[in-house]
């Protein structure tokens, strides 16, 4: 392998016909961030001493980030990488450079946790994208989804809330009466732009409502949420800091059911906190996000990062046209 040198390709590349490899999409998203200031935070990654020397940060995570967008493993993106110009185009590899094998990808995901990078990459995006003027604050949605586990989830005959013996952070819930056994991914969506604000990964019984706090950015006008986040304290901060509490309400013990104004409330905020539910369609259907890559929480939340990372980058590119 060889040190890359961002942004420079090969002396192969002028007698391309013009034309070859274009992906517009790729060329747009390209030119929308400033790669410069993912490269510092990338300087801490350290894929390891041994071996020869590293391909260069900054070509390998934009490889992660096509990863995402084309649903491909490690083996197909070593693949997709030797074969595709676009993806060579778009991360800086010349064509008469070799491109990393799913071992290296592998290992560079691996050095990705090991550098503490945790949320830094979506927040340098987001923070790029705000001075775009892409983020509105207008409100903010904040909901949940569960995902299965990769893992095989443990035989019944383990006994209730039984763990997998190759991926211990994985665990049981039920939803609508139905077991399900993996992991929770709590996103906050910024209304009207529908870029994803922040994003938390737990196992799955970790309820809505434990985590929503730090799905909170501060900065909006407003904060929608369904019945299962609703807490008195919840209500009473946000009042406290100006934002509009726009948390549907819920039925209580010794309550037959809500008052007039509170359903009326639930039904104006329904429709506005449902885009959301969009968002968690759009992962599941068109980005295979129904089910975890690998076998860890710590993994798999640097997974969720780099989808959300992908996300915003594609919903900024159609912002920005």
């Amino acid at each position: 392998m060889k040190h890359e040198k961002g942004g420079q390709l090969g002396w192969t590349e002028a007698f391309m016909a013009q034309g070859l490899g274009v992906n517009a999409t790729l060329e747009r998203i390209d030119g929308l961030v400033k790669w410069r200031r993912f490269e510092k935070l990338l300087a801490r990654v350290r894929p390891g001493e041994a071996g020869r020397p590293p391909y260069a940060a900054l070509a390998m995570f934009k490889a992660l980030l096509l990863q995402q967008w084309y649903g491909l493993s490690d083996p197909g993106l070593e693949e997709a990488l030797n074969d595709r110009l676009s993806f060579r185009w778009f991360c800086r590899f010349a064509l008469d450079q070799s491109t990393p094998d799913e071992t290296t990808i592998c290992r560079f995901r691996q050095a990705l946790i090991g550098a503490g990078l945790h949320n830094r990459l979506p927040a340098e995006l987001n923070r790029q994208l705000d001075a775009r003027g892409m983020l509105l604050r207008q409100g903010t949605m904040i909901d949940a989804t569960l995902v299965a586990a990769q893992a095989a989830p443990p035989p019944l005959s383990a006994g209730a809330g039984a763990k997998s013996s190759v991926d211990r952070d994985a665990d049981w819930t039920k939803q609508n009466g139905r077991a399900h056994f993996g992991y929770k991914a709590h996103l906050a969506m910024d209304q009207g732009s529908r870029l994803i604000r922040g994003v938390i990964l737990t196992p799955a019984k970790i309820y809505k409502s434990d985590v929503a706090d730090r799905l909170i950015a501060g900065d909006e006008r407003a904060v929608y949420a369904d019945r299962a986040y609703e807490h008195k304290e919840r209500r009473r901060r946000l009042r406290t800091r100006g934002i509009k509490d726009r948390i549907m309400h819920r039925s209580h013990k010794n309550q037959a059911s809500l008052p007039h104004w509170q359903k009326r409330r639930n039904a104006l905020i329904a429709p506005v906190r449902a885009s959301i539910e969009h968002l968690f369609g759009v992962m599941k259907r068109s980005y295979g996000y129904r089910r975890v890559r690998y076998f860890s929480l710590e993994r798999n939340a640097l997974q969720l990062e780099l989808l959300c990372v992908a996300l915003n980058l594609r919903r900024a590119a159609v912002l920005a046209t």
